[in-house]
């Protein structure tokens, strides 16, 4: 009587032609890329269950991340809020110290100023000398710039005008070295000349004697005088004050409040009696197109006389 199961190859021979198989295979894929449309298809095929594989990973990330910023939005809403709420509060009382600022004046028969007019301009171009801090800004004589118009930003003063084309403007930074700017101690009134030194973040005070009353930490706000900066602008904080006796004069150095190395939009000022006026065309400059060639700087230029 026959068996119902013959007895196949032994499990040694099964092992030995599996292997065999394989090598050859693998002989085959390695030399002549058999295999690659086998292992395309099993890739495309098993696509969906990949996907399927990451979904819930992918969709709790999404959740958390769509949580996580609606909650960081409501806390910027919240804190801007209660900044703008402060800055009104602020804005009301400086009105209010104008208004008395200004009754005092009149009592006292003294001149009230006048708010100073402004306009915005954008920076189209960096001067590519080291020696010479420089910028160029989208507005010329057809919006009203001038020569020496002060610059700031939204931190304190940058520079002023020095050269002015059509529709370009060059502007000198307080850090190079031709320029000067007169200033005083914010807390005791002392009256300072801040040179540039050719660092974007450092201003040299000159002949300042060794007692002097200035300390580190000191703000250096515009004096107004040598009519080119309006008064009262911060320009930079002392950083650093050397009193070594064997110099004749105390070593006192400046940091800039003003970004001088990233300034992007500008604010020119024309004082109230100031012949010039701003400007305002219809259509912005093209910030693209190149700005007019400009002369270079000669000669120091400086504020005070």
């Amino acid at each position: 009587m026959k068996s119902l199961f013959e007895h196949g190859p032994s499990l040694r021979t099964r092992l030995l032609l599996a292997l065999v198989v394989a090598g050859a295979l693998m002989f085959l894929d390695h030399r002549l890329q058999t295999m690659q449309p086998v292992r395309s298809f099993l890739s495309t095929a098993t696509a969906p269950v990949q996907y399927l594989a990451v979904l819930p990973e992918q969709i709790m990330d999404r959740l958390v991340y769509l949580a996580t910023t609606r909650s960081a939005l409501r806390e910027d809403n919240q804190r801007l809020r209660d900044e703008l709420l402060g800055l009104q509060m602020a804005v009301q009382r400086l009105n209010f110290l104008e208004n008395e600022n200004a009754r005092l004046r009149q009592l006292l028969d003294s001149e009230v100023r006048a708010a100073s007019r402004r306009m915005a301009a954008e920076v189209v171009s960096v001067a590519t000398d080291p020696f010479s801090h420089q910028l160029v800004i989208n507005k010329g004589y057809a919006s009203g710039v001038y020569e020496g118009q002060p610059v700031l930003d939204n931190r304190g003063i940058v520079g002023q005008v020095v050269n002015v084309a059509r529709t370009t403007a060059r502007v000198l930074l307080i850090s190079d070295q031709s320029h000067a700017i007169s200033l005083r101690a914010e807390r005791n009134d002392i009256r300072v000349i801040a040179q540039g030194t050719g660092d974007l973040n450092q201003l040299a005070l000159n002949f300042i004697p060794h007692s002097t009353e200035l300390q580190e930490g000191d703000v250096l706000v515009s004096s107004g005088l040598g009519g080119v900066f309006p008064e009262g602008y911060p320009v930079a904080q002392i950083s650093v004050i050397n009193r070594d006796e064997r110099l004749q004069y105390a070593e006192v150095l400046a940091t800039p409040f003003a970004e001088l190395d990233r300034v992007r939009t500008l604010l020119l000022l024309w004082p109230a009696d100031a012949s010039e006026a701003p400007i305002y065309d219809e259509a912005e400059p093209d910030a693209e197109a190149a700005p007019e060639p400009l002369p270079p700087i000669t000669q120091g230029v400086s504020d005070v006389d």
